[in-house]
């Protein structure tokens, strides 16, 4: 479902501009999303404010930071009050956490059915996130599970919470 104004739990879907934003594309499209118009995703949280990862860690900011932005807030239509309070209490966990591009090179073997052993576990292990597996991992945490093809939170982009949340 989508909401024009964002409410505690919610996903926000936007645009990255330059280099950074096309690498983003590419890597979606290589995982089978296309060439989506979102390469960013954070976490709604209370007191209008969001968490999001990027590439110096994972950090609370002011929901304010995108009011010049275009953003597209989603959420899956069973969420309750109770889940979005789990949702955004689970987030006080990954404050923090770094960010890895090297995540976006997992999807892509993991899409294009290539076997590098050991290569999830490694991922897992280095505690590194980028923004929609982040998003994915919250909700997990606060037992909603978005995805019902029991993909983990490791394989989720912006392109695949967009393509879930707005069908």
């Amino acid at each position: 479902m989508i909401h024009t104004r964002p409410q505690p739990g919610d996903i926000g879907l936007t645009q990255i501009s330059g280099t950074t934003g096309r690498l983003i594309r590419l890597g979606q499209w290589l995982n089978g999303n296309g060439f989506a118009d979102y390469q960013h995703a954070f976490l709604v949280l209370p007191d209008d404010q969001l968490l999001e990862a990027e590439p110096g860690g994972a950090r609370v900011r002011p929901l304010a930071s995108y009011a010049d932005s275009r953003v597209l807030y989603v959420y899956p239509p069973e969420l309750s009050p109770a889940m979005r309070a789990d949702i955004c209490a689970a987030s006080d966990r990954y404050v923090g956490v770094p960010y890895s591009f090297l995540d976006y090179a997992a999807i892509a073997t993991h899409r294009l059915h290539l076997t590098v052993p050991g290569l999830r576990r490694y991922v897992a292990a280095t505690g590194h996130m980028i923004c929609s597996q982040l998003v994915d991992q919250c909700y997990q945490d606060a037992g909603v599970h978005l995805f019902d093809d029991g993909r983990w939170p490791g394989y989720v982009t912006p392109g695949a919470l967009h393509g879930l949340l707005t069908e």
